[in-house]
């Protein structure tokens, strides 16, 4: 009994703690069918071209400005008190665009939804480490991304169909959901040990796991983890990052990654894919090409989390990354004919075409390794550190890359941007081919000794055994 108990409370929880994934998948992307929404005569709003660039690039200066206090929430009040805080702001996001009289509505309402999207990569990864079995922390772990893909598919499913307000009550619903059930999951036992509450953080272990058998010895292990994090934290300076040569090659790394995920188009296209497509009069129907696009995201996602375990990190990266660049060369040079005026009416499929492909690229490798090399290379001891400046990076590159191409689609038409798009993902290649070590089966302490030798992609085994014996 107790074993089924344990596990299906363990699924509920993480179930629950991610419904405000689908809602960020469905804000992130929510301009996308929206702008021709509101961009339609018969509209209540007047909408400019500038309009479009801030709805766009505010959603990520929300998240940007929410970094230091989702962090301090967590530290304060814990992961889960700090994901229904993220959830309660979600929902008044939704309502104000439910209900907005005007355009600044829109605006205040994505620097919130923007602000409370940290707590489902933030919070919420940690709440679902720190409660999950070791034996299923992984697949439980990616569950929080494949939510978010889910609600990309969902607002490109309903949002060109329905008015604005019925398609903020279906992102509403969710977190609605989570605010009536979560509460009543089991806090974070790391969490309620770092506060002295063992007794407490023992009754949601006994919750939490199969069996009793256990319980005490994971116990211990969690008390020993949290002092030593409590004690690496009051050593280690945000400095560090940049001083210890681990931590700087790990800085260096994220950091590029973060930029060349949004530098190949990602957020471009997640967020202004009906325009394209229907700039490229495209045949396939720019709402039809949008859910198809997104269900080819979820559905790589999805191939390629069983494939990082076996593949290795750097092949996967490297091969999506060159066919992503020739996915969005494709469209770039489509548009460039376009632009030249060459009647190019029968082959208007292939932008539809090309950005399915870069969907499917994308996810199977540089849409994915990233977000495993983050909580693979930084040290321990600076470990949250990092993670919390590559999450400012990740803010920073998205709005940089969608005020880049409004501004040279705007001087220079359509096809620059997209082969600007293009360069950057083949030199992610050459960057990730030299530059990134493999750490398929590697221990965390191996990829140390890796990122601190001075030959990171030629370091062999035996070298790492001789320094790990020392």
């Amino acid at each position: 009994m107790w074993k089924i108990n344990g596990q299906l409370l363990q699924l509920v929880a993480v179930l629950t703690a991610t419904l405000c994934a689908i809602s960020d998948g469905m804000q992130y992307a929510w301009t996308a069918p929206m702008i021709p929404i509101l961009q339609n005569p018969e509209s209540a709003f007047s909408v400019t071209h500038t309009d479009i660039i801030w709805l766009e690039t505010i959603y990520m200066i929300g998240g940007l400005a929410g970094i230091p206090f989702i962090i301090y929430g967590v530290n304060r009040f814990g992961p889960k008190i700090t994901i229904l805080i993220g959830t309660v702001l979600s929902i008044i996001s939704w309502i104000m665009k439910a209900f907005a009289p005007s355009t600044v509505y829109f605006y205040v309402a994505r620097f919130i939804s923007g602000f409370a999207a940290n707590a489902d990569f933030v919070a919420a990864p940690m709440y679902i480490s720190e409660i999950a079995d070791k034996n299923v922390r992984g697949f439980l772990g990616s569950s929080i991304y494949l939510m978010m893909l889910l609600g990309i598919v969902i607002i490109y499913s309903v949002g060109p169909y329905v008015s604005i307000l019925v398609s903020s009550a279906v992102g509403c619903s969710f977190l609605v959901v989570e605010l009536l059930i979560f509460p009543f999951m089991p806090e974070s036992p790391y969490y309620l040990i770092s506060k002295g509450k063992v007794e407490e953080a023992k009754r949601s272990l006994r919750l939490l796991r199969p069996t009793s058998d256990s319980i005490d010895q994971e116990l211990e292990g969690i008390q020993s983890n949290v002092r030593a994090r409590q004690e690496d934290t009051k050593k280690r300076h945000f400095t560090d990052l940049i001083t210890m040569k681990a931590s700087r090659k790990a800085l260096t790394i994220v950091t590029t990654l973060n930029f060349a995920q949004h530098f190949s188009s990602y957020s471009v296209i997640l967020m202004n894919l009906h325009m394209i497509l229907d700039y490229a009069e495209s045949s396939w129907g720019s709402n039809e090409s949008a859910i198809t696009f997104s269900a080819g995201m979820l559905g790589a996602a999805l191939f390629s989390s069983f494939l990082v375990d076996r593949a290795g990190r750097r092949i996967l990266l490297c091969g999506s990354s060159t066919l992503a660049g020739l996915s969005i060369v494709t469209v770039a040079t489509f548009f460039a004919v376009k632009h030249a005026g060459i009647d190019i009416t029968d082959y208007s499929w292939v932008p539809s075409a090309s950005t399915l492909c870069y969907a499917v690229f994308f996810k199977c490798g540089l849409g994915l390794i990233p977000i495993v090399l983050t909580a693979e290379l930084f040290p321990s001891d600076v470990k949250a550190m990092g993670m919390a400046l590559a999450s400012a990076m990740y803010s920073v590159s998205s709005a940089a890359s969608t005020y880049l191409f409004h501004y040279l689609y705007e001087a220079y038409g359509m096809h620059v941007p997209f082969y600007v798009f293009g360069v950057c993902c083949f030199l992610t290649t050459l960057f990730a081919y030299f530059y990134i070590p493999e750490t398929k089966g590697k221990t965390l302490a191996e990829i140390q000794v890796i990122l601190n030798s001075s030959t990171t992609t030629k370091q062999t085994k035996s070298d790492i055994q001789i320094v790990l014996s020392k």
